[in-house]
């Protein structure tokens, strides 16, 4: 079941476990030195953004770690692209794949908390030990095959040869990727041969990179298609839907639209299953299609692209218990998640287009109370998002206060030090949605100041009325924000608090 371990010798569990936190800190520092991924967008242009060079330099990068494309190709991979949802359909996939015993990889972004988050091993974020030797074997491979000054990987782009390494090394049987950006150009999309690949919901997001129509999204986010591969979308827009029929013929792959949630014969098992929403539901489906096109092709490599469909289907039927365990087990932090507090109870949800808020707001409405007497928001987005298109949407809540801070916790833990430097920049920000937003809105600098003032204003309440009912806090607008905040609600995103 442990795959991913074999072949691990004493000596370097010992060697793993005596590595310092300063090596670890050293780490971050140096990985946080390379190009941003926000500098690299604000640099970055549509005509840019299509040229090949990105993937050649994965490829270049990818061998002087000694791993060529064809020792990549061992790498079984179960490969996501998507505008919505394609973090919560890779979470839910690598937890009904691991309920079935499989060693699983998960490669994810952005990370909540920990830098370490983005690449898990059996479903926990890899270690600092285990973060940090990799890191540097890396960073000195690659700094030492240098070119010229600026021959080095973006930090996204670094963190994806760290993953490829971490996952082929620890040999484990099924990785699954989440694309950064697109698809198409994205440095993921070196992966030759996946198993199987899943499009999420399609929006219009990264429009200055990937284009300005939904036609243009679909064709980006198709770019993961490969000859021979199994195909599984969401439900689209029709003229999404076109583009990604026409891509999936040109590539030769198999495309196939997952079933309603409701349409798989739960039976006794529907009481475990904790999905209500039907945004979760339909991501929800999607994994289950690719996790059992994985199993099916595991057992059936030799098979026809159309038979192991129909295997796919017999899977799901046989193992619709292992399928359930998994769904009610996978752990997703902050999307759509409710964390209860003795202060209040906090909404968090990392919606950052016109569609996710939405969804955003279909969700709180339908788990409050929907009176607005109670209600405070915590929002703030990233990059160079219209935050008052989706400002106009949320007000429709109506929230007695609104703050808006920038991405940064203020508890000065390693992984948030970079944030500091970002928040800078954010305030202008905050403080235009706090002007537009109008009455009951507040400027603050940090996540934690913003918290305890919501602490202490629920003490003057219940000293002043004796009023126990708590404040519903709903954070949005950026999974930064939110992360911002469970550094303090739930650091180690155990799904619980003690704050």
């Amino acid at each position: 079941m442990f795959a991913a371990w074999r072949g691990m010798t004493l000596k370097t569990l010992i060697k793993r476990y005596f590595c310092s936190i300063a090596d670890y800190k050293s780490a971050l520092k140096a990985l946080h030195s390379l190009q941003s991924n926000a500098e690299y967008l604000n640099l970055s242009t549509r005509k840019n953004w299509n040229n090949s060079y990105k993937l050649y330099d994965t490829e270049k990068y990818l061998l002087r770690t000694a791993i060529t494309l064809e020792k990549l190709d061992t790498l079984s991979v179960i490969h996501v692209a998507g505008t919505k949802g394609k973090g919560s359909s890779c979470a839910y996939a690598e937890a009904i794949l691991r309920e079935h015993g499989y060693s699983t990889g998960f490669y994810s972004s952005p990370h909540l908390v920990t830098i370490r988050e983005r690449i898990k091993i059996n479903g926990q974020p890899i270690s600092e030990s285990l973060f940090t030797e990799y890191f540097w074997k890396i960073y000195k491979k690659l700094k030492d095959a240098k070119e010229h000054e600026f021959d080095m990987p973006t930090y996204f782009n670094f963190l994806t040869i760290l993953m490829f390494n971490i996952f082929l090394d620890l040999n484990i049987d099924v990785a699954v990727i989440e694309v950064g950006i697109g698809g198409l150009k994205d440095c993921t999309n070196i992966v030759r041969n996946p198993v199987c690949v899943g499009i999420t919901s399609l929006a219009l997001d990264h429009t200055s990179l990937l284009g300005t129509t939904l036609e243009d999204i679909a064709y980006q986010k198709s770019g993961i298609f490969k000859p021979n591969t199994i195909a599984f979308s969401v439900p689209q827009h029709p003229r999404a839907m076109e583009v990604l029929e026409k891509r999936a013929v040109e590539e030769n792959c198999t495309l196939h639209v997952v079933p309603p949630f409701e349409d798989y014969k739960w039976e006794n098992l529907s009481p475990i299953l904790k999905i209500r929403n039907s945004v979760q539901q339909q991501n929800a489906s999607l994994a289950i299609q690719m996790a059992t096109a994985w199993i099916t092709s595991k057992t059936n490599k030799r098979s026809s692209v159309t038979h192991n469909i129909l295997n796919t289907s017999e899977c799901i039927n046989r193992h619709m218990d292992k399928i359930a365990t998994g769904l009610s087990s996978c752990k997703w932090a902050g999307r759509m998640q409710i964390l209860e507090t003795t202060v209040a109870s906090f909404y968090l949800d990392g919606a950052h287009t016109i569609e996710s808020i939405q969804c955003c707001i279909s969700w709180f409405n339908n788990v409050t109370s929907g009176s607005g007497k109670k209600n405070i928001l915590i929002f703030n987005v990233s990059g160079k998002r219209d935050s008052k298109s989706l400002l106009t949407l949320i007000k429709s809540l109506q929230f007695e206060k609104a703050y808006f801070v920038p991405n940064y916790a203020g508890i000065k833990t390693v992984d948030d030090e970079a944030n500091h430097y970002l928040s800078i920049e954010s305030q202008v920000q905050c403080s235009k949605n706090a002007e537009f937003w109008g009455a009951g809105s507040v400027v603050a600098n940090t996540v934690s100041e913003v918290l305890q003032e919501i602490k202490k204003d629920n003490l003057k309440l219940q000293f002043n009325y004796n009023d126990d009912e708590k404040y519903q806090v709903l954070v949005t607008g950026s999974l930064h924000l939110v992360g911002a905040v469970l550094a303090i609600l739930d650091p180690n995103l155990t799904m619980t608090t003690q704050f």
